[in-house]
């Protein structure tokens, strides 16, 4: 097989730790160095807090693995600061095609609504996604990333977590109040402390090829239902790149794993649905089940599950990564502003709210896809295909075909953290949204909403032609809060502590429904969380202390 990419090699070095003859304590120790753990550890930098990761190997993932990356997750990675990069390096797409046999049935578009900074998706192969968060580490002084370093032992108390670690040179000990679990679907740390993931393994495999080739083929995502090179199962080929192209065959239950893993097996399948003039060199391959299951719970003591060790899914509709990226995301800030005792410590058992209500949401739309895709009876399976020719010619049958709803970012409706509605709005978003980007300027410098929310909460306040002057004042005292003033033409007079953006395209007013003095809270994942038409200072405050968990001590 012919690869593209040469995986970086990362140097084993002896920590600080090993040499001090006693047990170092550390607040936060994360174990895992993938999407999930290198994602953590940049969240909680970019929020003050230090880390350690531990990661028992020394290089990023191996084949592609996960390659869409949705736009809420590239909005994440905006903050982090990389998204520039991966979107540079990845395939924007945001067009798809449904095909049964070899007819389209139809197609969509996942972001008809222009101006937003990032994209609808990119694919990206994992590999890439990995090194560049690793290369964010190696500028943030926060974090000390271990290779390396085998965690064996979980000692998990109640006030406190002791790990034994083995490394090239032997075994130490590190303790630390938060202990983050991020190693994987498998996840050995989950099984030491004897607990379990439950849920579905569907009676299916799939063959992932990673094909390299130059292809006139359109940057889309194609999906075929009973194509005739591929009889009575499915197909799906995406871009990535490098000129490599993902492909998955639908393999059937009775499939021999390690005989479709060969190369010689591969190639006809491939060459039956490329056309046998298309020259292409095999990458990487592998074949799997689909799996869709969960922990109960997120939390146990002080140690805390992370993306596939705390809920997998079927890779149909790009769930997995983006979803253990939502879900850092959702931990880190509340997991800092407990640190800093801020907070009510209870706020942590919201991640677990929170982020269950998301994986149950992300699961059952995967076990929907993976029962279309996979119908598991015959009626099943006539009622499908009458669905797929009536989406031909009947647009109300589209909705119903499911190869793969792709992901969309939770919206935590019933979070105990949101200040319910007391005004009326004319939009989509609620308490609970994630942020809805829109184009500002700044100074007349064009810029993005998205630059200005997040790693702190953020009042966000139209401009009203009455005295405000006396509430931004007050606001901009308010410690760990930033506020931006929006107004439609040219701003005003500098305020102190606070950020002036201009809204010249009226977008931003459009999408939140702004008038004059009407405010939203964001908190610091980007999420709405309050939001009035003219608030007092006492509404937002109080606002705030209701996203710090203050209110569940009281109900305590």
């Amino acid at each position: 097989m012919l690869s593209t990419y040469t995986n970086p090699v990362y140097s084993y070095s002896r920590s600080k730790d090993q040499h001090s003859g006693t047990v170092t304590h550390h607040k936060v120790v994360i174990i895992g160095g993938g999407p999930a753990g290198l994602s953590m550890a940049i969240d909680l930098a970019k929020q003050g807090v230090e880390s350690v990761i531990l990661d028992d190997n020394n290089t990023v993932s191996v084949g592609s693995r996960a390659i869409c990356f949705a736009k809420r997750t590239l909005e994440i990675m905006n903050r982090y600061g990389c998204a520039e990069r991966m979107v540079s390096k990845g395939i924007t797409w945001k067009r798809g095609k449904v095909f049964f046999g070899d007819e389209k049935v139809y197609e969509f578009d996942l972001l008809p609504e222009k101006h937003h900074k990032l994209p609808a998706f990119i694919n990206l192969q994992q590999y890439y996604f990995e090194e560049y968060l690793v290369d964010v580490i190696e500028t943030l002084s926060e974090v000390d990333l271990r290779w390396k370093n085998n965690v064996q032992v979980v000692d998990a108390q109640t006030d406190i977590n002791l790990l034994t670690v083995d490394t090239p040179d032997g075994t130490y000990q590190i303790s630390c109040d938060y202990l983050i679990v991020a190693d994987g679907a498998n996840s050995p740390i989950r099984t030491k402390l004897g607990l379990e993931s439950k849920g579905q393994v569907f009676q299916d495999r799939f063959l992932i090829a990673d094909v390299v080739m130059k292809a006139d083929f359109p940057t889309e995502r194609w999906f075929w239902f009973e194509p005739p090179f591929h009889p009575e199962q499915s197909a799906l080929l995406h871009r990535q790149a490098d000129n490599v192209w993902r492909i998955d065959l639908q393999l059937g239950w009775d499939a021999d794993p390690e005989w479709e893993k060969r190369e010689e097996n591969i190639r006809p399948r491939i060459e039956a649905m490329l056309g046998p003039d298309k020259h292409f060199d095999l990458e990487w391959a592998s074949v799997y089940t689909f799996q869709c299951r969960k922990m109960d719970d997120f939390i146990h003591k002080r140690v805390i599950f992370v993306g596939d060790a705390a809920h997998q899914v079927s890779p149909f509709g790009a769930r997995g990564a983006n979803g253990a990226v939502q879900s850092v995301e959702n931990l880190a800030w509340k997991l800092c502003r407990v640190l800093n005792q801020t907070a009510s410590p209870l706020l942590l058992r919201t991640y677990n709210d929170e982020r269950q209500f998301a994986a149950e949401e992300n699961i059952l739309n995967s076990t929907r896809a993976t029962d279309f895709i996979t119908p598991k009876s015959t009626m099943s399976k006539v009622l499908r295909n009458a669905t797929l020719e009536l989406a031909k010619n009947y647009p109300f049958a589209r909705p119903l075909i499911n190869s793969g709803r792709l992901s969309t970012p939770c919206t935590y409706r019933n979070s105990t953290l949101n200040t319910p509605d007391r005004d009326t709005f004319n939009n989509v978003l609620i308490p609970g949204s994630p942020i809805l980007d829109a184009p500002v300027n700044q100074h007349e410098m064009a810029s993005w909403l998205l630059n200005w929310v997040g790693n702190h909460f953020v009042i966000m306040i139209a401009e009203s032609s009455t005295e405000q002057d006396k509430l931004l004042a007050e606001l901009a005292k308010i410690s760990d809060l930033e506020v931006l003033l929006i107004s439609h033409d040219q701003q005003s007079a500098n305020l102190r502590g606070i950020t002036q953006l201009t809204d010249t395209q009226g977008l931003l007013h459009q999408r939140y429904d702004l008038s004059e003095g009407t405010a939203y809270l964001f908190r610091p994942d980007q999420v709405i969380t309050a939001r009035w038409r003219q608030p007092a200072i006492n509404d937002i405050t109080e606002a705030m202390q209701r996203a710090l968990g203050h209110q569940l001590d009281e109900a305590q």
